[in-house]
């Protein structure tokens, strides 16, 4: 049996997915070393002191990839097809930071299976960090499943 997340079918308006983390050094670390980005901002206090920021952050991508766990780990989940992310990022994501992503239905469009989201992700004291919307293409189910 395959796991499967809603199709377009089952989604409207008004459905919502979460997925929260705490972000921790290590995986700042982790994300640095995963994509390359070894800004100061992000791996060298004795730097990060010295921005308008006053210590490391969060990679901003990092935090957004919380987006994307919300959509593939709850609506509309397991084989959805991300195609498309705008992003806003309005505030930093320091460590220790609990940032909450949030995805919910605001256009559903049956004929095309694309479904867009209103994006954002909050930190613990309910401050928006990133704002935007995303598009994405939930799974199908096989035809031998629609009988």
């Amino acid at each position: 049996m395959d796991i499967i997340g809603k199709t377009v079918e089952q989604i409207h308006p008004g459905q919502f997915s979460e997925f929260t983390k705490t972000v921790s050094e290590s995986d700042v670390y982790l994300y640095a070393g995963i994509s390359g980005d070894f800004n100061p901002a992000h791996v060298n206090q004795t730097y990060a002191e010295k921005t308008f920021f006053k210590s490391r952050i969060a990679h901003g991508l990092l935090s957004a990839g919380f987006i994307s766990a919300a959509i593939a780990g709850g609506l509309p989940g397991p084989g959805t097809v991300y195609l498309r992310q705008e992003l806003d990022f309005t505030a930093p994501v320091y460590m220790g930071d609990t940032i909450t992503a949030r995805v919910e239905v605001i256009e559903v469009n049956a004929e095309k299976n694309r479904v867009k989201m209103k994006t954002t992700c909050r930190n613990q004291d309910g401050e928006i960090v990133i704002d935007g919307y995303c598009l994405v293409s939930p799974p199908k189910r096989k035809k031998a499943e629609r009988k």
